[in-house]
């Protein structure tokens, strides 16, 4: 099969269409999305060799249990655990210190034809949800993991830290949870984009009220990220950290402990409430597609992703 691999330069390679072992399935990619992950991974964010990518659609064509049959569109969460320690044991499959994660720790990813998953980690995706979308599932989950334990209502003022595909899912998220929200970016297109569906927006250049708002959410994908999501945050507020990036983020702890900030990590999330809001139509992800590249020109794909004014670039197997 053909497919995206990275050990320090990525490439297009021939390699041998993976074999499921017994408890998972093999999948065929039907499209992939490039993450910032997978960008920053490219960097030297990890010291990961091997197939790319951990955001897909796909459907099963091998797969020895029944539930699973051949055909069936899915969606895949993309840590794999060892199922027997205290975490596992506990639901928090995802912090297990001997799981492996598709195309980012252990395990190879979508940018390839075909992938294997474990059978558990896979999703039903509803006939009304189109591929172009289907393939939003993964990030999605993650935009809206912090939504049940947020606590929000109208009366706290939140604000979205970055304008790129992360930010802009986590401002309809919260949007959508009925929140007082405000997204802040450097790019007017991506800000326009965002004021059409409805959402208060900051204009490039502008600086928002310090310390005026409950809930931040820093989705920059930048280490300055942190240090603006903190200049923003009331006393006593949450700051919501959304980005990963190889380079240290420099920030003020001091202000921590005297505002007595609470600084919240998050990362993956619930697929179930992912492919609700997208059967519901309550989440825009089409518009967020700058462009799909067949598989064959995956580096092109990367490079194109590099434009300011780009949001989602999207891969094709089945175009290659």
């Amino acid at each position: 099969m053909k497919a995206l691999y990275f050990d320090g330069k990525l490439a297009l390679r021939d390699l041998p269409k993976p074999r499921p072992k017994p408890g998972e399935a093999l999948v065929r990619v039907r499209l992939a999305g490039i993450c910032g992950t997978d960008r920053e991974i490219l960097k030297g964010y990890s010291s990961f060799h091997g197939i790319l990518g951990h955001e897909f659609v796909g459907e099963v064509v091998e797969c020895e249990d029944a539930r699973w049959p051949v055909g069936r569109r899915v969606v895949g969460e993309i840590n794999v655990s060892c199922g027997e320690c205290s975490l596992c044991l506990w639901g928090l499959g995802k912090h297990c210190a001997r799981r492996a994660v598709m195309g980012i720790v252990n395990r190879d990813g979508s940018f390839a034809e075909f992938l294997t998953l474990p059978v558990e980690n896979l999703h039903e995706v509803p006939s009304s949800i189109e591929d172009e979308a289907a393939v939003f599932v993964e990030p999605l989950a993650a935009a809206s993991e912090f939504i049940p334990e947020a606590r929000l209502s109208t009366s706290v003022k939140t604000a979205v830290v970055g304008d790129g595909r992360l930010g802009l899912l986590v401002a309809q998220v919260l949007k959508h949870a009925h929140a007082d929200v405000t997204l802040a970016g450097h790019h007017d297109s991506k800000l326009e984009l965002a004021k059409s569906w409805g959402i208060r927006t900051v204009p490039a250049g502008h600086q928002l009220k310090e310390r005026c708002f409950g809930f931040v959410v820093e989705a920059t994908g930048s280490p300055a990220g942190l240090a603006d999501a903190l200049r923003l945050v009331e006393p006593r507020g949450t700051v919501v950290m959304k980005s990963t990036f190889r380079e240290p983020a420099q920030f003020d702890t001091a202000k921590l402990v005297v505002d007595e900030i609470r600084l919240v990590g998050s990362r993956c999330g619930n697929f179930t409430v992912a492919l609700g809001l997208l059967a519901e139509g309550a989440i825009r992800v089409r518009e967020l597609v700058s462009r799909t590249f067949p598989l064959e020109q995956g580096p092109e794909a990367f490079a194109y992703l590099e434009r300011p004014s780009c949001l989602k670039v999207l891969i094709s197997p089945s175009a290659a």
